[in-house]
């Protein structure tokens, strides 16, 4: 049998998704509650790994297994033996050809800025803090040289493992409300760091630091040693991920809080 699960996550307190050795990892917690409640082990794929400190609202997971379980201990039951800070959203039996990774055709981030200029307290762990005058609007216009098959080297970690650079980015919207922007983006995947590395071009744009067209200019170069600093981890949230509509894979609000889908 395989089952899907929608996953939501606090990623402050993790090393990211993927399990590790001798760190704490979202997997880890996840396999650890599923293994107790299918009384044996399972071994989750997921739709995206994100890094130490992102968070997740639409993270899609599966895993096999031989337990006869009604759906509800796939969510109510692992909730309750999960860590506050994670929480499976919905679950459902697939066919055995599902894949969380490989059936998805697009996957989709929000990176939430503060932009005032003391820091915050309560959503500290959840948004990313930049106290300069920054111009959504700037950053909107100038994020549109992205969309489209392109070559994202300009915007990719040096330790990117993927065998091309080329990623198709389908959307990119840059909007305000009061004190908070949001950079939305969806692509078919995406590179090693590339929404994080993606915003801190764009930062500096709507800083005035650099002109509306200077994303055109990054990616005509080629090199990651001209862009800006990586934006900061704790901002950025993996919402949704694409699946063909034949596979009836629920679909929750986006989020990640109050933003509208």
């Amino acid at each position: 049998m395989r089952i899907a699960l929608g996953v939501e996550y606090d990623g402050s307190a993790y090393f990211g998704w993927q399990r590790q050795k001798e760190v704490d990892s979202v997997q880890a917690q996840l396999e650890k509650a599923l293994s107790f409640i299918a009384n044996e082990t399972i071994e989750l794929q997921c739709a995206g790994r994100t890094d130490a400190g992102v968070h997740g609202t639409g993270q899609v997971v599966h895993f096999d297994t031989n337990a006869e379980r009604p759906l509800k201990a796939w969510s109510m039951g692992v909730n309750a033996n999960l860590p506050d800070n994670i929480a499976v959203r919905w679950a459902k039996e697939v066919d055995e050809d599902f894949h969380a990774r490989f059936s998805a055709t697009a996957r989709r981030y929000r990176y939430i800025i503060y932009n005032h200029k003391l820091r915050p307290g309560i959503l500290r762990h959840g948004v990313s803090h930049y106290h300069g005058d920054i111009d959504e609007k700037k950053m909107h216009q100038a994020a549109q040289a992205l969309l489209g098959e392109q070559d994202f080297t300009s915007f990719r970690a040096i330790q990117c493992q993927s065998n091309t650079p080329f990623r198709n980015v389908h959307h990119v919207r840059v909007t305000r409300q009061g004190n908070y922007v949001i950079v939305d983006i969806a692509a078919n995947a995406f590179l090693h760091h590339m929404v994080r590395n993606i915003v801190g071009s764009l930062i500096e744009i709507g800083l005035g630091n650099q002109p509306l067209d200077w994303m055109a200019t990054l990616l005509a170069l080629k090199d990651r040693n001209q862009a800006a600093p990586t934006a900061k981890a704790g901002g950025l949230y993996l919402i949704d991920v694409t699946y063909p509509e034949s596979i009836g894979l629920p679909k929750p609000t986006l989020g990640p809080l109050f933003l509208a889908d």
